[in-house]
């Protein structure tokens, strides 16, 4: 038996509890978690603005050790330093062939699998495929890759989601360029990436958004030069702080209608929104025919920052080596399996960046 965090329905608490893991078949890999991430997504999971079977092992940001492996396995042994891959590709589908492995039709196919049991019996899905918030947790093997060199374990555990997302954001999905004016809403793990990644590409000014005054110095230390607490006024106050134009790039990494329509105002003319947050349906966001033509404005969504995970994360680990990317400033508080609950609310009231689950 190991300790995991549960969902056993959509809306239901977490229970934090003891589940019965296989070992690994052909194809798979066992590891010992070292660290994972609680993610906005697992949140999203939980309350259902994203749908899995359920009940489900939720966590899908994390680092670990290779223990086992079964048959057919070749690219990691036990011994292993390995990030999990939430979003694996095929390489078959449609999207695949285009070499968009970020929109994989196939890639949460193995959500649907049977993962583990719990105590009394019933059958447990992956929430995300890779079920991280556990000691330790049995998956595919396109799943895992290795730990990039130089690269700590329990930090690595942020790059299979939050950097690569942030990342990607900035220089995938908008290609901020140097000189670039670039606004960022949402300060939390993905917020505070991006805003990393956002100085590493060189923009100008970049200017950090958020509900909370209390974040402006996680904020500044990522990169943030401008800091603006979200109101009615805030796409008129980022205009002021760009010369009346407004920003080249806007990446909104909330989800929420009011945030998205505000990062599009707040971009100049013929300026890009990025969006990466997720909203859930009912959160509608309109425009009219006319400021459509009259701005031409580009919004566009972005899914796990359009990353190919095997090609970025060796790229972000040169700047992790070089300083340039420091990891350790996404995590505003260390916790164990039984915080994940507390950082769910955390995440609620707005506060914080990464909580860190350490194992």
């Amino acid at each position: 038996m190991i300790r995991a965090a549960v969902l056993p329905a959509v809306g239901a608490p977490l229970e934090i509890t003891g589940i019965e893991l296989p070992e690994p078949g052909p194809g798979q890999v066992r590891i010992r978690l070292a660290a994972a991430g609680v993610c906005h997504s697992d949140l999203s999971l939980s309350n259902g603005t994203m749908r899995v079977p359920v009940p489900a092992v939720l966590g899908h940001e994390g680092a670990g050790t290779v223990v086992a492996v079964g048959e057919d396995v070749a690219h990691v042994a036990p011994g292993d330093g390995v990030v999990l891959n939430w979003a694996p590709s095929c390489g078959s589908c449609h999207p695949c062939s285009l070499g968009e492995v970020w929109l994989c039709v196939n890639a949460l196919n193995g959500a649907a699998n049977v993962h583990a049991r719990a105590a009394d019996g019933r059958e447990l899905h992956p929430g995300l495929n890779v079920a991280a918030f556990a000691e330790e947790t049995v998956v595919a093997a396109n799943c895992v890759l290795p730990v990039p060199e130089g690269v700590p374990l329990t930090d690595a555990a942020l790059l299979g989601c939050a950097v690569l997302t942030g990342w990607g954001a900035v220089h995938h999905a908008a290609r901020v360029r140097r000189g670039e004016t670039v606004a960022v809403f949402g300060v939390g793990g993905v917020g505070l990436a991006t805003l990393q990644a956002a100085r590493i590409a060189g923009a100008s000014t970049i200017v950090a958004v958020d509900v909370s005054p209390e974040k402006e110095e996680l904020a500044r230390t990522a990169g943030a030069t401008e800091y603006v607490v979200a109101s009615e006024t805030t796409a008129r106050e980022i205009r002021k702080l760009t010369g009346g134009h407004g920003v080249d790039v806007a990446v909104e990494c909330v989800g929420r209608a009011v945030t998205i329509r505000t990062a599009w105002e707040s971009t100049r003319r013929g300026g890009r929104t990025t969006v990466v947050g997720i909203g859930g349906k009912d959160q509608q966001v309109s425009f009219n025919a006319l400021e459509i033509f009259h701005w031409g404005r580009t919004l566009a969504g972005c899914v796990y920052g359009n990353s190919n995970p095997a090609a970025d994360l060796p790229v972000i680990a040169g700047h992790i080596r070089e300083g340039r990317f420091d990891l350790g400033a996404l995590v505003t508080e260390r916790i164990t399996l039984d915080g994940i609950p507390d950082a769910f609310d955390a995440m609620l009231a707005g506060k914080g960046g990464r909580a860190l689950v350490l194992f």
